[in-house]
């Protein structure tokens, strides 16, 4: 059995797990590094994570296009300590003791790069912020 990690461990979930939570665990891992354990899910993951989300990281220097979309499970939640949704709904197990934020976001599905820039631009603020939180 291995020692509970001292790291911070943060958790995005959105409905598909295509976009929007790929994007902010990229930020976050490129960002804090090992500093923070990161994961995303989806409540209904796509087959594929959106390739306009792809081009649109890609355009920030991170590489998501080997990234692919996993279900969300009980175990997943559990074992973080920041939940952080967007706009999974009630989809989400609660459990006592976990931080959860929901952060509203223009869903990225079925649009193009330009459309999903700005949601890059605010996920990538929002995710600076968290790290100045987690690390501090």
């Amino acid at each position: 059995m291995t020692a509970p990690s001292d790291r911070p461990s943060v958790l995005f979930v959105c409905v598909h797990n295509a976009g929007r939570s790929q994007m902010a665990a990229a930020f976050l891992a490129h960002l804090a590094g090992e500093r923070v354990e990161v994961r995303s899910a989806g409540s209904t993951p796509a087959d594929t994570v959106n390739p306009s989300v792809v081009e649109a990281m890609k355009e920030r220097g991170i590489d998501i296009s080997a990234e692919t979309p996993k279900v969300l499970t009980v175990d997943a939640v559990r074992a973080s300590d920041v939940v952080i949704t967007m706009g999974c709904g009630d989809t989400c197990p609660v459990f006592p003791g976990k931080r959860y934020l929901d952060w509203q976001l223009d869903d990225p599905a079925g649009q193009g790069v330009d459309a999903v820039r700005p949601i890059r631009n605010e996920i990538e603020r929002r995710i600076r912020e968290l790290v100045n939180e987690l690390l501090d």
